[in-house]
């Protein structure tokens, strides 16, 4: 079934591009180039997900994303950012945004962002799947983690994890594609008594990115500075940029 996607871009070629490329995975584009226009578009009508430019006439892509979702429209945006944009890609993430792509981005990790978030809003995501000797693992991708065994895999290659960055692994594995903040993991897999500082949970992600390095094309986890951490599992392709 076609997905309805609203696209509000107001740079010509970006947008065509942007439409053709989602038009041949089979989704019922509509292409708005004024920040006031997507508004009263995106609020009146259904869509199943909006891609949204920052920069944009009338009202910017921030003023959009605030206003719509304190009017209640809780469509899934991802936000269109410029490369030197972390602090917009923050406050879209505060504001209700479920992800972000910078410019300049490939074709497939647009369609990749796109269905994963389609995937996710509409249930359709990776869950721990049945295993007859240890209970439950969790497959995502080349990734493969399995809770009682305190065990995972990586492109069928074992990773040796201390207690801990196996705990900040799984929580994130359970939400793959959603920023977790720093307050979230800590919570999660030290407790809400931990006296330590949220350094501890920096200093564990970043062993566990350099333990992910066997395969850091089909997983690695993405830091959103100022919010948190999301993990990306998913084989990439080399594809030509979008601009």
């Amino acid at each position: 079934m076609a997905q309805r996607l609203l696209v509000i871009e107001d740079e010509p070629t970006l947008a065509r591009l942007l439409s053709y490329n989602l038009t041949q995975e089979g989704h019922d584009v509509t292409v708005e180039d004024h920040g006031t226009s997507g508004y009263e578009r995106a609020s009146s009508q259904e869509f199943d997900l909006i891609l949204l430019d920052i920069m944009l006439p009338g009202m910017n892509g921030l003023e959009v994303l605030s206003k719509l979702r304190s009017t209640g429209v809780k469509t899934p945006i991802i936000i269109l950012t410029a490369k030197n944009g972390e602090n917009e890609v923050v406050q879209g993430l505060k504001l209700g945004a479920d992800d972000y792509i910078t410019k300049p981005f490939g074709v497939s990790e647009l369609l990749a962002r796109v269905d994963a978030v389609l995937r996710r809003v509409s249930g359709i995501e990776e869950q721990p799947v049945p295993d007859e000797e240890d209970g439950s693992r969790i497959v995502l991708g080349e990734l493969e983690i399995y809770p009682k065994k305190y065990e995972v895999t990586l492109s069928g290659q074992p990773i040796q994890l201390r207690p801990k960055e196996f705990e900040v692994l799984l929580y994130l594995a359970k939400k793959p594609g959603v920023v977790l903040t720093r307050d979230d993991l800590m919570n999660a897999v030290w407790g809400f008594d931990y006296i330590g500082g949220q350094r501890t949970v920096d200093v564990h992600v970043s062993s566990l990115r350099k333990k992910l390095e066997l395969d850091p094309e089909t997983v690695h986890i993405d830091s959103i500075r100022g919010v948190g951490y999301k993990l990306v599992a998913g084989k990439r392709k080399t594809v030509s940029q979008l601009r």
